[in-house]
């Protein structure tokens, strides 16, 4: 195992959060409600992380675990050092998609997101209609929920048109900004 020493100091430096004072109890991952679904626990993923080697960094970056995570903070409500285990989930996203180690269950996550973002970025609001075709020719799964279609429109789910902000173009400096901000990660 190599080390690699700017890997805590990276981590903390980008977010804030000093994963050392974590002394595994494992209250966030008796809280999580994803943690059954997840390959790596909460805590076990910080524990992986102390450690800053090289191997278990990579461990996490390729886990399905940092792709599943809600951002829903009842870790960080039940941890007694309060330590931001979302911070660390989105940093840890955020470097696997970069270093394109993202596990294979991430693809539809990351289609989704990059669906919702893009319908917020080119209207100003979610234009749901948009979204889902957006999502389904980027994971193709076409047929998928076809069913529950007319039901919404029906229901006034599922506008034809967009509804757009009135001034587009400061959604899209938002958007440069936070694109250049990720690319200083």
């Amino acid at each position: 195992m190599k080390n690699n020493s700017n890997t805590i100091n990276d981590l903390h430096v980008k977010t804030g959060v000093d994963i050392n004072r974590c002394y595994q109890c494992g209250k966030c991952t008796a809280g999580c409600v994803l943690a059954d679904e997840m390959d790596l626990s909460p805590n076990y993923i910080i524990r992986l992380l102390q450690t800053d080697t090289s191997d278990n960094f990579d461990k996490v970056l390729r886990s399905k675990a940092i792709w599943l995570c809600l951002n829903c903070e009842n870790c960080v409500g039940r941890c007694p050092m309060e330590i931001d285990i979302p911070k660390v989930m989105d940093y840890m996203r955020e470097l696997s998609f970069q270093q394109k180690k993202q596990h294979q269950a991430a693809h539809s996550i990351i289609a989704f997101h990059e669906s919702f973002l893009d319908s917020i970025k080119y209207t100003g609001h979610l234009y749901e209609l948009g979204m889902i075709a957006d999502f389904k020719s980027r994971t193709f799964h076409l047929m998928q929920d076809v069913k529950l279609a007319p039901k919404m429109w029906l229901r006034g789910k599922l506008n034809l048109l967009p509804e757009m902000v009135k001034d587009i173009h400061a959604i899209k400096a938002i958007f440069s900004r936070t694109q250049n901000k990720r690319k200083n990660l």
